[in-house]
């Protein structure tokens, strides 16, 4: 039987459902901030309540790991969504990871289970009927199961060999209803594991650049130190024993910021910057005949040749420096770093 249009709302009901609320600035901000304050909490309240239990959950998915298997997480609706962005964050790190659909597990999916895996099981009340089916089916496959859940006596975390526990009191949703603070905590617990896992397996920086070779952020990562550094006859260098005047002439043909000074065997032992000349300028009228290894600066800060150009750009934004020299194994200077040059990777 075809429905009949008064079987539906009419379009002036619709419209009075959307009928908006009008808030001043001040209210909108208020709201605003109680949603983040509730949410804060449920962050705080996981952070304190994490025990041996995580622990234990984090050793085992190194050891997963180590072993050459994988995390599968599965989870529905808004758990599902989480559940697929730390596949992502798992995948990016090292960590092989997959996400199971629990409802296309039940017919055929469940193929992606082998002996040795490990299965996340992302559900807030921990009652999720799908997973509560797939849990018992899964674990035939001799697969570790790991309930992520807010309820700890529920269903899931009962029939699981263990559990990640978040908490979330209450949503930020002023009706108790939106998963907000719960899918919050969810998520920072989730990435706690992940972060745990990263250091437990000595994750570095080269092995993050590996699986990350696209886009800005790729290549920003990939790019070493000796891909951007001004080398030999780009920046100036003398021995340590030179005049002020001589140092000014050599950084004066190659236009160098600085000016990279060693000692008899050739390694490193100060920089004299053009920074240094303006105030020697200001108060030592005879400084340039006197040697520049009375004013220059000994023992700077250095990069490693091979070193990652994001390591660079941390030294350059947490000392405020201009230039930075790059020294190979023995420590002798094989090239500069000025600021400006981070830009050619696009990373300032």
């Amino acid at each position: 039987m075809r429905p009949s249009p008064r079987d539906f709302p009419s379009l002036k009901s619709a419209k009075r459902l959307l009928t908006t609320k009008k808030m001043d600035t001040d209210e909108i901000i208020a709201k605003g901030r109680r949603c983040i304050d509730i949410e804060a909490d449920a962050l705080k309240k996981t952070s304190e309540q994490l025990d041996s239990g995580f622990a234990a959950v984090a050793s085992a998915l190194i050891e997963t790991v180590n072993q050459g298997n994988k995390l599968i997480l599965s989870g529905i609706g808004k758990s599902a969504h989480i559940a697929q962005k730390l596949v992502g964050t798992l995948n990016s790190i090292g960590a092989p990871a997959s996400f199971l659909n629990p409802v296309n597990a039940l017919h055929g999916d469940m193929g992606l289970c082998r002996e040795g895996d490990a299965l996340l099981a992302f559900s807030n009340s921990g009652e999720t009927e799908e997973l509560l089916r797939l849990v018992p089916l899964i674990s035939r496959f001799n697969v570790l199961c790991i309930a992520v859940t807010s309820k700890k006596d529920s269903s899931l975390a009962q029939i699981c060999q263990n559990s990640l526990v978040y908490s979330a009191d209450k949503e930020a949703c002023p009706l108790d209803l939106a998963p907000t603070a719960s899918s919050t905590a969810c998520m920072a617990i989730g990435d706690a594991v992940a972060m745990v896992i990263l250091e437990g397996r000595a994750f570095s920086k080269e092995d993050f650049a590996r699986f990350h070779p696209g886009g800005s952020l790729g290549k920003s990562l990939a790019v070493s130190v000796n891909g951007i550094m001004r080398t030999p006859g780009e920046f100036a260098q003398l021995s340590d024993t030179a005049s002020c005047k001589d140092c000014l002439k050599q950084m004066t043909n190659p236009n160098s910021g600085c000016i990279a000074l060693t000692d008899h065997d050739g390694k490193l032992s100060g920089v004299f910057t053009d920074g240094d000349i303006r105030r020697l300028v200001l108060t030592d009228a005879d400084f340039l005949s006197k040697p520049v290894s009375t004013f220059m600066t000994r023992n700077p800060i250095v990069i490693r040749s091979g070193s990652l150009a994001v390591e660079a750009l941390r030294v350059f934004e947490s000392l405020k420096i201009d230039d930075l020299i790059v020294v190979d194994e023995n420590g002798a200077p094989i090239g500069v770093i000025d600021g400006q040059d981070l830009t050619k990777v696009r990373m300032v």
